[in-house]
């Protein structure tokens, strides 16, 4: 149910029937989660506030499933507490290299990776499309544009790094790029820019009008 409808669709019995895993020789796991609810006057917050000794005074609760029961229900309360973690917004191509040079700049093979941006250019992932040696990489444009759409993404950012350390982007680089920004006008996509990382420092087509 949960696959085919979605982790909501679930009620409180149901999410707490899975935390079980079974129930006992008169009950299903559902049924005794709704015993257990019962109990707690159908309330979340109050079933958080029973001791695990209490849990297992019900038929089919061991320690297992009562501490199970118990840690996702302070996972939850701590959730609550926690600030959702802003996502960092990629408008430059300095942006873009903060969030590449982690994975980029001290590699000694060549990596080609993509920046997901929504439509106010808040960064949705960070993929890896492909690994290659000391001197290139192949990209397949088909898996740039699965990605991106699979991801819903209104923004690109590509970017590979040049392990020699030379920062001028080759032929290969200049044609890729051309390709990848003809073929996102047709989907919508908006290729931001392009950066050739080199350790500490980075050249970016956006930057030198190569988009």
């Amino acid at each position: 149910k949960l696959l085919d409808k979605g982790r909501q669709s679930l009620s409180d019995a149901e999410l707490i029937a899975i935390l079980f895993g079974t129930g006992n020789t008169e009950q299903t796991a559902v049924e005794l989660a709704k015993t257990i609810l019962s109990y707690a006057d159908n309330n979340l917050n109050e079933l958080g506030k029973i001791a695990v000794s209490d849990l297992c005074r019900f038929k089919g609760v061991g320690e297992v499933k009562a501490i199970t029961v118990i840690a996702a229900l302070e996972l939850g309360r701590r959730r609550s507490q926690s600030a959702p973690k802003e996502k960092p917004t990629v408008i430059s191509s300095n942006d873009a290299f903060k969030e590449l040079s982690p994975v980029l700049s001290d590699l000694n093979h060549e990596e080609f990776w993509v920046l997901l941006l929504n439509r106010s250019n808040k960064l949705k992932e960070r993929i890896l499309i492909s690994k290659g040696g000391l001197t290139g990489t192949i990209v397949d444009l088909r898996i740039i544009f699965k990605t991106a759409i699979h991801a819903l993404a209104t923004g690109i950012v590509l970017a590979h790094n040049h392990p020699s350390g030379n920062l001028k982007p080759s032929q290969q680089d200049l044609d890729l790029t051309k390709k990848l920004v003809t073929a996102s006008r047709l989907l919508d996509i908006q290729i931001m820019d392009h950066l050739i990382v080199a350790g500490t420092q980075y050249y970016s087509f956006a930057d030198n009008g190569k988009i």
